[in-house]
Order: structure tokens, then sequence, then C-alpha cells
């Protein structure tokens, strides 16, 4: 008998348009559509054309009319000011319209550009619903990045308004946003009419008169605006993601595909219903933030949580447990990396103990490949299902995923399941061939893509297609490499410039990485490919211990060698691994390997803007440095 996850897949596969038009009943139109797919050639295909809506009468009104005026939208809670705030459907709805208007005031129109530089504060959503109100286009920048950066995404999206916030807040630390604003300002050539400063009591920004007005200034007279149907086509959001080349690139999500395969996600990816409690614990800077702490949740009629503070130290490993406990959060969705900073602190989960998690169905898991033994761990300390999932800014929502809303299929360790209906992945070899069944290769995701996913970069169609499409034809390129088993479920193992080339056997870091993490001594781990003039590459690990584990010199790093070799092999050549206190990420959680080479390598290299900690950099430069004079 055919389960409703295998009927679901084939039924998008083979009748997309049924599969899409039946997903579609759950956004109301303006205009209905006069096609559910448009075909064309290569990535000019149309989702939904001709039809019109409106996301933020989708994710808000429409709630407000039906009937959950009163019931929590928001919920903002911040142990870095010791604040919580909630708001209604019927607040939010009015906060967001008031808004749209203090932009009208400000010149904004449909079709303009805003750049939100703001923390996670419930303005940041507010912002965001205003730009979708009146049609105008959002660019959020995370909070705090720096100037160059976020210089090169004012010089490139051309907003009439930067709407930004006086500081954001760290553990023990203020981060001053408004100085960093006015020197990307001056060094971008394009100037925006208008600045809206939201300020934050823990630090009070200084204004340019004629161009910054503050959050409250600007609602003072204003008319709330009513919501503006769109064009399905008609971008929502442009959010930036780094480039190889040094210059961002900036991914475009439609409304109409975007609110389908969101609200349909929300439902059958996750299974959360309306007037649920939905926790995504990332950052509206990212693409988790806008599609599942902003748009997903809303359009499902449920409540979101923006939370601004840690997984650890805000004040110690049990914040989320808390967050969970206290809010009554069904579904939860986090990193791999944050997992693995609760685990390091607090890794017989004591703290987890003093909460009430009898809410929680499932956490899942994405942003980063999750080892295994995170993933178990996860399972038999919160004792939920815990479930990988992989998806990519660029898509916007999840490639692969163990849909609990549809059924619950067996959960393998290291693998994030099977394509989430709409998707068709393949692992295909150099020439674009798909390879056998556990072979590894390129992970690609057959054309057309489903609603939701980028359709081309803001106003960059040429490097859309060079970047995305050109490699292999008829495929986008996910720049992940893996294997598929023989019962369909899909193995992400690293990106695939980390599949290294050690004596012409071509081994994958992931795949390592999975073994290291297994030692009960490590906390989390990374294995990069390094270079070697006699192999041409060769592995090594650089591994954090948990807490509380003291071990004589140089014992664990053996058994980490000894373990790789057993399970491996020889091959491997795997034959330095080196503790560190911590590793260099990302402010999402992302490992940054490719930083990490290059220390190693001594290699010139650039700080990457997104960069949690840059001292961490230092230290890893020093460690290095000592090892190579000694």
């Amino acid at each position: 008998m055919t389960g409703k996850y295998e009927s679901a897949w084939r039924e998008a596969k083979e009748t997309p348009e049924a599969f899409w038009g039946k997903a579609a009943e759950l956004i109301e139109w303006e205009t209905p559509y006069d096609a559910v797919f448009t075909p064309a050639p290569a990535a000019d295909y149309r989702w939904f054309a001709g039809g019109r809506l409106n996301t933020c009468f989708n994710a808000v009104d429409r709630h407000v009319r039906d009937g959950r005026a009163d019931q929590t939208a928001l919920i903002y809670d911040s142990p870095l000011t010791g604040s919580q705030q909630k708001l209604t459907y019927c607040e939010l709805k009015d906060r967001v319209a008031m808004f749209a208007g203090a932009l009208r005031a400000c010149g904004v129109e449909t079709g303009d550009r805003v750049v939100i530089y703001m923390p996670m504060v419930p303005e940041t959503a507010i912002a965001m619903l205003a730009c979708a109100r009146i049609g105008a286009v959002h660019s959020v920048v995370f909070g705090g990045f720096a100037v160059a950066e976020l210089a090169a995404r004012i010089e490139d999206a051309k907003p009439k308004v930067v709407v930004a916030a006086s500081c954001g807040l760290e553990p023990g630390r203020v981060v001053n946003y408004k100085p960093l604003l006015d020197a990307a300002i001056d060094q971008s050539a394009h100037k925006p009419d208008r600045c809206i400063i939201l300020q934050r009591p823990q630090s009070t920004a200084s204004m340019q008169e004629g161009r910054d007005i503050e959050w409250q200034q600007a609602l003072e007279g204003v008319e709330p605006a009513d919501c503006v149907p769109v064009d399905a086509g008609h971008p929502l959001y442009v959010l930036y993601t780094s480039g190889t080349t040094g210059r961002p690139k900036g991914v475009v999500r439609d409304n109409g595909g975007h609110a389908v395969a969101l609200i349909w996600s929300m439902q059958n990816v996750y299974g959360c219903q309306p007037g649920e409690t939905y926790w995504a614990a990332s950052d509206v800077g990212w693409v988790v933030g806008h599609s599942y702490i902003v748009y997903g949740p809303l359009l499902n009629g449920s409540t979101t949580i923006l939370y601004e503070g840690k997984p650890v130290g805000t004040p110690d490993a049990g914040a989320f447990w808390r967050v969970i406990a206290e809010h009554g959060v069904s579904t939860f969705f986090t990193a791999p990396t944050a997992i693995r900073a609760i685990r390091q602190q607090d890794p017989d989960a004591s703290l987890l103990k003093q909460y009430d998690l009898s809410k929680l169905r499932t956490v899942f898991l994405a942003g980063e490949r999750c080892d295994p033994p995170t993933l178990e761990w996860s399972r038999e300390k919160i004792g939920v299902p815990v479930v990988d999932h992989w998806w990519q800014t660029e898509t916007g929502w999840p490639i692969v995923a163990n849909c609990v809303g549809l059924e619950q299929l067996p959960i393998k360790s290291g693998s994030p399941t099977r394509p989430v209906p709409g998707w068709t992945v393949a692992v295909v070899n150099e020439k674009g061939e798909d390879v056998p069944a556990n072979a590894t290769g390129a992970i690609v995701c057959r054309l057309p893509l489903p609603p939701g996913a980028l359709n081309t970069l803001w106003h960059d169609d040429d490097r859309f297609r060079r970047d995305y499409l050109k490699r292999y034809a008829g495929c986008y390129q996910t720049g992940d490499a893996g294997y598929i088993d023989e019962d369909g479920y899909l193995f992400v193992m690293s990106r695939t410039d980390d599949v290294i080339n050690t004596a012409g056997h071509r081994l994958s870091t992931g795949a390592m990485e999975e073994v290291v993490a297994s030692h009960p001594a490590v906390a989390e781990c990374a294995v990069v490919g390094v270079a070697d003039a006699l192999k041409g590459q060769v592995p090594v690990g650089l591994i954090v211990l948990k807490a509380g584990v003291e071990a004589k010199q140089g014992e664990i790093e053996r058994e980490v060698i000894a373990l790789v070799r057993d399970k491996i092999g020889p091959v491997a050549a795997f034959k330095t691994c080196q503790i560190v206190a911590r590793l260099p990420k990302t402010r999402s959680g992302k490992i940054l390997r490719k930083t990490i080479r290059a220390i190693i390598d001594a290699e010139p290299y650039q700080q990457p803007a997104t960069i949690e900690d840059p001292a961490v950099l230092v230290e890893l430069e020093r460690l290095f440095r000592t090892r190579e004079t000694a």
C-alpha cells in the first residue's frame, strides 16, 4: 500500500499542476491565476502567472477577518533585555498598517526597495510585513553586518529607505548599528532618501538632519496603508548570499509561489497546524528567519517566536528548553551547531529535565550537516522525533525532509530522508550522468524547480544561469555532494569543494567528521583537506571537547585518528587531529571550513563578513604557526 508521502511525491512529479493547484487553495488570491504552471526553456517557466495577491494580507489581515484577531501572532522573548512582548493578530495588523503608512510617507511605493538592518525585535518583522503590504521589495541585512558588506547591498539594491535600529545586543555587549550604517552609506554610490531609526534604550544613535527620522516620529500623523495586490511573480524580497567573486548574490523570491510553498510546508513538512506555536531559533537576517520566523508561521495562522538570545550563555544551556516550555512550542527548528553547543555545555542534559516539554512534538535541524551523534543525543535527551532536513537560501524551503505532516518515515542517522514533494533530486558524476546507489557525486535538482525557489538573481540573470544552471544541463546545481542509498534516502556529505583527492582517492570530509564526532569526548568537529606535496590533499581534524572532559596530552587525538583509520581505512590518510577551544563559525552557526583550510595552508584569506567571533581566527593562526615552528 502506498503511503501518504509516496502518493504526494508522485502526484507532485507526475501532475504538478493538479498538486500545486490544490496547495494554492490555501492562499487567498485577489485575482485568480491563468495557469498553475507555464512551461518555458531553462528557468524561464512561471508559477501562477496572471494571479494577483498580497502576502501581508494572507499572513495577517485574513486571520483577523476569519476569527484569529485575538490569537497571539508573535512572541518576542529577549533574555538579553529581560523582557517579553506578545502581539495578537489584530495588534500586528494595526502596527504593520501604520508602519506601511510611514513608508508611504517617506515616498516608498510598489516596487521600491527597502533595506532592513535590524536585530531580533518585533519591529523587524513589522517592517518586513509593511513592505509586503504595499508591494515594496525588502532586503534584510543581518544586524551588525560589516560596513563593506552592508554598503555592497545598499549599492546593489538601491533602496529608497533604510530601516535600522540604533543597536543590537550580544551577551555582555552592545553593538552600535548606526555608525556602521552611516559608514556604509558613505561608501555606497547610492544614497537612500530616508533612514528610519528605531532608538533602543541600550544605546541612542545620533541622527543626520534631513535624512534620518526616528521610528516613532515616522509614525506621527500617517494614515494606515491598505494591502496592495501584486502579480504572483512580483518580487517579495531580495536576500543576499555571499558569492565566490566577492560580490553578493541577491536571491529573488516572488510573492505567489513563495506563499503557496511556505503554507504547504508548514502543514505537510513540519506538521504544524493553525493556532499552534512554531519556533525557528534563527535570525531574520537569514533565509530561515524569512521563511519560518516571519512568513511561514503567519501565513499558516500559527504563533511565531522572535528570540533575542543564544542557545548557551543567556543565561545557560537550558535557554532553549525554557522558551519551549514557557510558550508551549509544538514544532522547534534550530541548527545542529546550536545543539552541539548545548551538548558541549550540558552533556547529560540536566538542565532540560527542569522544564516541561510535553507540548513539543518534533525538532527539526538544518543549516549545516547534522552528524549522527548530535542527532542521536538530541533524540535520546529530548524524547521526541528529531528530524534533519536540507535546504538552501536559494530554495527558500526544504528540498529533502522527513515530511511528518504527511507521514513520518523511518529515520536514518546522517540522512535528511527523502525529497519533499515538488523536488526531484539526483546525484551525478562530472559528466552529469546519474551515479549508482551509494556512489558519491554532485547533488542536483531537476528543473523545473517547485514554487518558492529562486528563479533569478537581482538584476543579474546571466550570473544566475552561470552559477546554478550551466554546469549540469536541465538541473539546478546545489553545490553539495553526497549520495542516495538503495531506499532513496539522500546523504549530504559536504560541499562539492570539500570532497578531497588523496593520492587519487576521492574522499568526503563529511564522512570523516561523522566518525570523529562519534568519539565520546568530542562535542563538535571539523575536517578539512589541506595541501600535501606527496598525496595532493590530506585531511586535518579540529575537535572541541565536551565540558569537563580531561585527557592526557595527545591521548584523545590518537584515539580519534585510530577511530578514523578503523572506520574508513588507511586510505583516508587521517593523521593530524588538533584539540581547539572553539571553531570559527558564521552567526548562523555554519563552520567556516574554507577559512580553516586557508589558515592551515598558510594562504591569504578574507575574514568572512558573517563570522561570529573574529578572535577565533587569531587563535587558529597562532596555533598552526606554533605547530609549523615546532
